[in-house]
């Protein structure tokens, strides 16, 4: 993921402490001056829809774990998000092309101007907002 961004040009910071109120936050890669976060979330531990799997021993400790990942996940984008900062989730499995795409989309975008939705957990980019264009100076 990383070589295929430098590959692309993208320069970044990677394992950051990012403070925001009430906790430190370490993203995997880190555009500061944008205030892009990006997570790369391993398919057991962030419980993936497609991979991830519930273990057959101790299921009375990993169960719960598990699922304090997820919320952990989710209490870290929207300290995040009201902090300012956008952030991408992706899955291990993901190709990194493919996870390139979407950061590169996100860094050529101007803050708020992508509308997401939500599924499972994920944000989908669904369209781009219009932007209202300024008269040309002749």
């Amino acid at each position: 993921m990383r070589s295929e961004l430098h590959r692309r040009g993208l320069r970044f910071r990677k394992d950051l402490p990012v403070r925001v109120p009430g906790r430190v936050v370490r993203p995997d890669i880190t555009f500061t001056r944008v205030r892009v976060a990006v997570f790369v979330d391993g398919c057991f531990w962030h419980a993936c829809p497609i991979h991830g799997n519930q273990p057959r021993a101790n299921t009375e400790y990993w169960k719960p774990k598990l699922a304090r990942n997820v919320a952990r996940d989710r209490a870290v984008d929207q300290a995040l998000e009201e902090a300012g900062w956008r952030v991408i989730r992706a899955w291990e499995h993901e190709r990194p092309a493919v996870v390139a795409d979407r950061v590169q989309a996100t860094l050529r975008a101007p803050a708020g101007r992508i509308k997401r939705r939500v599924e499972g957990g994920r944000q989908r980019r669904v369209g781009r907002v219009p932007r209202r264009s300024a008269p040309r100076a002749a």
